[in-house]
C-alpha cells in the first residue's frame, strides 16, 4: 500500500505487482527516495485524468531514472480509479509521471489506438480526493497546459509493506 498525503487529503493506493512487475518496482523506488514528496499534480482534465510525478511547484522537471518498459498489455483496463504510468509517444518511455483515471478510458488501453498505458495500480481509499482535485480550475503555466491555478502538493508519499 502507498499513501499520498497531499494537502487536499490521503490518498491510499494498492500495487498490482502480479500484473505489473515493472512498473510497480519502479513506482515503488521512487517513493522510498522520496521522489514525489513536493511534487505536485500538474495536469488535471476533469472527466479524464489528473497526472503527477514529475514537477515541483516552480513546475520544473525532476530529473528521473532511466524509462522502464511498458507492461500496458498486463490486461488491466484504464478503468476509473487506477493509475497507469505516463509516457510519451514512445511506447517505453515512462520514467516517474503518472496518472489517475477519474472515468473509464477505454481508449487508453492496450491495442486500442497504440500499445497503450500502463495500469500498475488502483485507489482504495481518498478518490472523493481525487475528484475533488478535479474540480479546481486550471490554466497555462509556461508551456504546459491543464495546470491547476491552486497547486494540488504531494506532502509525502509513503510505502507501507503489505
Amino acid at each position: 500500500m502507498i499513501i499520498f498525503k497531499t494537502n487536499l487529503g490521503e490518498i491510499k493506493i494498492e500495487m498490482m505487482r502480479d500484473k505489473a512487475p515493472i512498473s510497480c518496482e519502479n513506482f515503488e523506488q521512487y517513493v522510498k527516495d522520496k521522489f514525489f514528496d513536493g511534487t505536485i499534480f500538474h495536469r488535471v482534465i476533469a472527466g479524464f485524468v489528473v497526472q503527477g510525478g514529475g514537477f515541483t511547484p516552480d513546475m520544473e522537471q525532476k530529473d528521473t531514472r532511466d524509462p522502464i518498459k511498458n507492461e500496458a498489455d498486463n490486461g488491466e483496463k484504464n478503468l476509473r480509479g487506477t493509475l497507469s504510468m505516463a509516457r510519451t509517444m514512445d511506447v517505453n518511455s515512462a520514467t516517474s509521471q503518472f496518472f489517475i483515471n477519474l472515468v473509464d478510458n477505454a481508449f487508453l488501453d492496450h491495442g486500442s489506438r497504440d500499445f497503450g498505458y500502463a495500469v500498475f495500480a488502483k485507489v482504495v481509499e481518498g478518490m472523493d480526493i481525487v475528484d475533488k482535485m478535479a474540480t479546481i480550475p486550471t490554466g497555462n503555466a509556461g508551456f504546459h497546459q491543464d495546470v491547476p491555478k491552486e497547486q494540488i502538493i504531494v506532502e509525502s508519499a509513503i510505502l507501507e509493506e503489505d
